[in-house]
Parts: C-alpha cells; sequence; structure tokens
C-alpha cells in the first residue's frame, strides 16, 4: 500500500501535554457554565422538533400534492432531529447527568425513534468510530462504502434506501445478543414504528394504508442525503493512519476531523457536534452541541497556537471533491499517512 508522508511537528512540550491543557481549559469553561448552556438548549431544539408535529399532521389533513409534501417536510424534520440528534446525543450520554436519564434518554431516542439497539449503536459509534477514527480496518468510515457503486447512484440514489435496510440492520446487529435485550429492541423499535404509523392513519386521518407507508417513507428519507453525505465528508479525504502507527490523540483528531461551515439547517436538525463542531465533538465527546458551540473559539485557537491544523470546509465544496475525486476517496484503499516528527 502506498504511504503517504506528511512532515511536521508535535505541539510543543508534547501532543500529550498539549491534550492535557486543552482539557484543563475547556473543564474551566463547563465549570463556568449554566444547565441551560450544558443540555437546556439542546432539549429545547428536540422539542421544536415535537412541535412540529401539530402542523405537519394538519398539513397532510388539508390534502392536496402542496400539503402533503409540507406535512411530510414537517414530520421528517421531527424525525430526524429525534432520531439523528437525539440519538446522537444520547448515545454519548450528553443529555443528562444522572445514569438512569441517560438511560431513559438512549432507549427511547435510539431505539424507539433509530431503530437500533442501543448496545450495538453504542459500541460502533462511541467505542470504534471514536475511539479509532480514521484508523484503517477499524474507524475509517468503511460502513459507507459501496465500490459496486457509480459516484452518481452512491451520492443521490442510495442513501434513499435507508428506512427500507435499517430494520434488516437492526436485525442484524440483534445476532447473537440476548435474548432479553433482542426482545427489548424489537418491542421499542415496534413502537416507534406503530406510533408513526398510528399517528398518519388515524391522527391525520390518512385512510389508505399505502399512502400512509409512502407518507412514512418520504417523511423518514427528507434528511437521508445530507446524513449520509457529513457522515463520509468529514472524515475520508483525510489522512488515514495505520492501526500500528497511530498519533496520539490530539494530533489524531486535528488531522482526521473536519467541521461543515455554512450549515446553518443541518447544524439544528442534525446538531452542531456532527455538523459544525465535529472536531470539538471528537476531542470531547460527552458535551452537548451547545457545549460544542460554545468551546469551538476555545478549540480553534488552541490548536493554532499548537500548530496543528483545524479543518473546515463547506458542504458544496466537499460534495464537489467527492464527486470529481469518487473513485479515489470511496473505492480505492486510501493511503496512509505518516506524521513524521510526532510519531
Amino acid at each position: 500500500m502506498e504511504k503517504e508522508r506528511t512532515a511536521g511537528k508535535g505541539p510543543p512540550g508534547g501532543p500529550e501535554a498539549a491534550m492535557s491543557e486543552l482539557s484543563c481549559l475547556v473543564r474551566a469553561q463547563i465549570r463556568s457554565s449554566s444547565w441551560w448552556d450544558r443540555y437546556g438548549a439542546d432539549w429545547l431544539g428536540l422539542c421544536t422538533g415535537l412541535a412540529l408535529l401539530l402542523p405537519g399532521v394538519w398539513l397532510l389533513q388539508a390534502g392536496g400534492v402542496l400539503g402533503a409534501l409540507s406535512g411530510c417536510l414537517c414530520l421528517g424534520i421531527t424525525h430526524t432531529l429525534l432520531a439523528v440528534k437525539g440519538a446522537h446525543l444520547a448515545s454519548h450520554g450528553a443529555l443528562a447527568q444522572s445514569q438512569p436519564w441517560r438511560k431513559l434518554c438512549s432507549l427511547f431516542f435510539i431505539e424507539v425513534c433509530g431503530m437500533l439497539p442501543v448496545e450495538r449503536g453504542v459500541a460502533t459509534h462511541v467505542k470504534l468510530h471514536h475511539g479509532h477514527t480514521n484508523i484503517l480496518g477499524l474507524g475509517d468510515s468503511s460502513t459507507w462504502r459501496m465500490p459496486f457503486l457509480s459516484r452518481f447512484l452512491y451520492l443521490f440514489i442510495a442513501p434513499l434506501s435507508l428506512p427500507i435496510i435499517t430494520p434488516f440492520v437492526c436485525l442484524g446487529y440483534l445476532r447473537g445478543e440476548r435474548l432479553t435485550l433482542a426482545l427489548r429492541t424489537v418491542c421499542l423499535a415496534s413502537l416507534g414504528f406503530i406510533a408513526h404509523y398510528w399517528m398518519l392513519r388515524w391522527v391525520a386521518g390518512l385512510q389508505s394504508p399505502i399512502y400512509v407507508l409512502a407518507c412514512m417513507f418520504v417523511s423518514r428519507n427528507i434528511c437521508s442525503l445530507p446524513l449520509i453525505h457529513i457522515n463520509i465528508f468529514q472524515h475520508i479525504g483525510l489522512p488515514m493512519f495505520s492501526p500500528e502507527s497511530r498519533p496520539p490523540r490530539l494530533v489524531q483528531m486535528a488531522h482526521a476531523v473536519l467541521n461543515l461551515s455554512g450549515c446553518s439547517i443541518l447544524d439544528w436538525v442534525f446538531g452542531h457536534g456532527l455538523v459544525s463542531c465535529h472536531v470539538e465533538h471528537h476531542l470531547f465527546p460527552s458535551l452537548s452541541d451547545n457545549m460544542c458551540r460554545q468551546i469551538k473559539p476555545l478549540v480553534s485557537t488552541f490548536l493554532k497556537s499548537k500548530g496543528l491544523p483545524y479543518q473546515e470546509d463547506s458542504y458544496g465544496s466537499r460534495l464537489r471533491l467527492f464527486y470529481d475525486n469518487y473513485d479515489d476517496l470511496m473505492i480505492h484503499a486510501p493511503p496512509i499517512t505518516e506524521l513524521v516528527g510526532v510519531q
């Protein structure tokens, strides 16, 4: 495999000392922050999603193509806020301080709304992706690679299958799990699906079961394209490391994570930690989205002062990069990066 060598120097005093220094600065800011900053702002964002249920149902009741599309848009935003933003925060324990509330949040957002088992979701995302970000064969976002698809199909068509394949992914995760955990996940995931169906069928008054399922499919697909895009844009195409020669954590995250700038709507529905503050999220994954936004100036200034990159790019720029370089980025094996002077 080709090796890409990147010359550079580690931060003065060593990466471990720099990470410790940054952690102290962030902890001080957290201590000075209110409950609203740490948790409240994100709960308000999640509640705005629930508030969109009412206009969504009303628009579907109004009938017509415009009403149906507008209603599905409202319900789609609600679903994304709960099943993506809520599930992501819950997987990191970032929605509450007490363990019982964290567990309850995980069960609701990940299993009821997201239709995925909590234990496997946490293991795959928190322990694997965060623990081994851009380490080849471990946390290199290989889940989203489909080399048999053309660039157009992969970027613009395949993501629309997410509502269909998610239940099968869930069942695949449950193979080998304890019976009690598997039954719990099946019951809670079914509860979320049935509640969605019931709301459209009996509250919105949609008569045809096929029409109800079509509305469910469309609403759950509203944000599928940007969801897949941000999952690959922020890591693939950045330096990749071998498991045997991985850099220190601060250096690894500075080189292997990118923020997407100028995406206010995506920031709202997916959360700052998944979009414009992804670097901060990977450095301090237990923080809420709002706290990631609060520490962003601190982290940016600190990394630059230590001679480390602070990577940001726009959604449009990354989309063009991936479309133009699809074969190199998504089909061919990425080269290993060696940060000379840091290892």
